[in-house]
């Protein structure tokens, strides 16, 4: 059995089975990557709720885990050199897909435009609708000067046209699905949550509506979309 003992984190999250790899997140955009992935490839996991609370995010078991304070993170008991703590929700994406040979595409040029859209979403797909989603929905909504609420509806706008002019002719962003769709649609999704669905113009997109219906209609995203499950 491996021993975790070397992750503070367990302190405070315990592992009930330790052979398995040890999932740290909620289910935002960000959190619901990691836990679709491991769904989908059928890798088995044990999830542990971590809220977003200071108390969590901050506490030093966490930080000892990834010292960005940022869900999700995971250990693999079983990593390639020993157990192996990884933060930053793209690069779990790849490791896992790596560790599982699965959504990487299956040559050198097909696992570079998964790639490139997985860097699409990291850089520019998350930030930017996570900024819009402050300044429509949040504590930002209360400012006056419009300019950063139109900033960043604007540029939301922008990468739909750039993600619904690639998705011509396809059902998914890189060919076969991959991780970049596992990056890309929970963001999407998140423009319910921001309210801001109609701001962009959504709805009036030639491709992308139908993508994210595919992709919620897989049964991996169904069951992962709540993992770990919100508190009641």
């Amino acid at each position: 059995m491996p021993d975790l003992s070397q992750f503070p984190i367990t302190q405070k999250w315990p592992a009930k089975n330790p052979d398995v790899i040890q999932l740290y997140a909620f289910p935002t955009p960000n959190g619901v990557k990691a836990s679709i992935a491991l769904e989908e490839m059928g890798l088995d996991y044990e999830p542990h709720l971590v809220t977003l609370s200071d108390s969590d995010v901050k506490s030093p078991e966490f930080l000892s885990l990834n010292p960005n304070n940022k869900i999700p993170a995971i250990i693999d008991p079983n990593g390639p050199d020993g157990p192996l703590g990884l933060w930053e929700s793209g690069a779990i994406l790849l490791y896992l897909a790596e560790k599982s040979g699965k959504f990487l595409g299956n040559t050198a040029n097909e696992k570079a435009i998964v790639t490139q859209w997985l860097m699409f979403q990291m850089g520019g797909l998350g930030p930017m609708f996570g900024q819009m989603g402050f300044f429509y929905k949040f504590a930002g909504k209360d400012i006056d000067d419009p300019r950063p609420r139109e900033r960043y509806r604007d540029e939301a706008i922008r990468l739909l046209g750039v993600l619904d002019g690639a998705l011509d002719g396809k059902d998914w962003i890189a060919g076969d699905y991959s991780i970049a769709d596992m990056a890309i649609a929970p963001w999407l999704n998140a423009l319910n949550f921001y309210e801001t669905r109609d701001v962009v113009g959504f709805d009036d997109l030639t491709n992308v509506p139908a993508y994210l219906d595919r992709f919620m209609a897989r049964p991996a995203v169904d069951k992962a979309k709540n993992i770990p499950a919100r508190p009641t």
